[in-house]
């Protein structure tokens, strides 16, 4: 059996397949959005933004659900922030610790398959 960081970078591996430089040169950047300003604001902005942000978000999402849902599929933006408007302290934290977890995956392996440092 796989372990967590295991699952975290299959699933970092195969989402990032499709991805471009754009999406690499976001995905970089992402994990210190979410440290200044907040899991929920950088949803927010990727949700804004649309194209490559909302891509990886949409990801995002699709991660943090199954892993806290059991649930292989992306809730959608609305329903998904309104569980976050909803959880507690202690469980928003463990999701922007498994955000944050995934993403250092995620940055990692879009690197990779495109080749960059």
């Amino acid at each position: 059996m796989a372990t967590l960081e295991q699952q975290r970078a299959q699933d970092a591996w195969g989402k990032s397949a499709r991805y471009t430089e754009k999406h690499r040169n976001f995905a970089k950047g992402m994990p210190a959005l979410i440290m200044n300003s907040g899991l929920m604001q950088v949803l927010a902005f990727c949700h804004e933004k649309e194209g490559e942000h909302e891509e990886i978000a949409r990801d995002l999402r699709r991660w943090i659900n199954r892993r806290f849902n059991g649930a292989d599929n992306d809730p959608g933006f609305e329903p998904f922030m309104q569980m976050l408007l909803r959880s507690e302290p202690r469980q928003y934290q463990m999701i922007t610790a498994e955000a944050l977890a995934w993403l250092k995956w995620l940055r990692q392996m879009a690197s990779a398959r495109q080749g960059g440092d």
